[in-house]
């Protein structure tokens, strides 16, 4: 397979490796971009999360808490160009997606776009979407929901950036006051900011963490130095390495960002607000998209375009 100058840019964007290393792990798995992000890690060329994906889709992530605070949804809707996603008129309907995306049974994007437009049941949601596209003048997609629901405490929401990320909260709790709200606040701007993976480690499959120990082992075994050292060091230079890594994608374990020593655990910042408020609080999960995560946008040839245009 012909190794593209594209491909190489988009494994080096994805690992931070070097363009040449890039190329020759790219050369060595046929083009397969999981297989050569594998490769840079086995040789201690990648970082260790990061994923071979783009974000490039325009559109907006936007959220809804219902008036008690106690369920919430997030909603991420496509469009074409980030002219269309920021226009006024794409935001009222997509907050009128999220409306009814609060409230649906659907458990799916079929089943919700087949479902009774809320603001007029003469016809669907998938109706109401080519409507849209008609006026607005673009191809746009309803691309997910999720719910999140907390009958013991609330839901918190953050949105960054207008609508590039939002985050929702489950924040279990006997005491609802500013402090722990803000709080909360506080956890969904780290979960924004730093991408966790997980809430706690508890989450974690057994699969997950021996398949880190396996790369982490072709890492050692890949450095002459580390290679010669006796087995029982290895191994614990491995569990190091994975206990590490833990942390830095489970939300409760990450350093908490506006932690003034530097050193604070997210869980430690939830204990301290806890106590000075007397109350007893557990951060049971949390949700964060991100406007056209896993997704291209395609590359258009302008001048090629209005060619053709004009051809026309």
């Amino acid at each position: 397979m012909a190794i593209t100058a594209a491909m190489v840019k988009e494994l080096r964007e994805a690992t931070g490796a070097g363009m040449m290393d890039c190329k020759k792990a790219l050369t060595e798995n046929d083009g397969d971009m999981e297989k050569s992000v594998e490769y840079l890690r086995e040789k201690g060329l990648a970082k260790a999360q990061k994923k071979a994906s783009r974000i490039a889709a325009e559109g907006i992530v936007m959220n809804v808490v219902s008036e008690d605070g106690k369920s919430a949804v997030s909603v991420e809707v496509n469009a074409e160009t980030d002219f269309v996603a920021k226009n006024e008129k794409f935001r009222g309907y997509v907050k009128e997606v999220a409306d009814q995306a609060l409230t649906t049974v659907a458990a799916d994007i079929d089943a919700f776009l087949a479902e009774k437009w809320h603001l007029d049941e003469s016809k669907t949601v998938a109706d109401e979407l080519a409507s849209q596209i008609a006026v607005i003048g673009e191809n746009m997609k309803i691309r997910r929901f999720q719910q999140m629901k907390e009958e013991n405490g609330f839901v918190a929401s953050y949105i960054h950036a207008g609508g590039k990320i939002g985050v929702l909260v489950d924040v279990e709790t006997d005491v609802v006051n500013d402090d722990i709200k803000e709080m909360a606040k506080n956890i969904a701007m780290q979960a924004a900011a730093l991408k966790p993976l997980y809430t706690t480690k508890d989450e974690i499959s057994a699969e997950y963490i021996a398949h880190e120990k396996e790369i982490l082992l072709a890492q050692i075994k890949n450095d002459p130095k580390e290679a010669s050292k006796p087995e029982k060091v290895i191994e614990g230079m491995i569990n190091g390495r994975v206990n590490k890594e833990l942390k830095e994608i489970c939300l409760m374990d990450q350093v908490y960002v506006k932690a003034e020593d530097g050193k604070q655990s997210v869980q430690a910042y939830v204990d301290s607000v806890a106590k000075a408020n007397g109350a007893k609080i557990t951060i049971k999960g949390f949700l964060r998209f991100e406007t056209g995560e896993g997704l291209e946008k395609k590359n258009e040839d302008f001048a090629a375009e209005v060619a053709k245009q004009m051809n026309q």
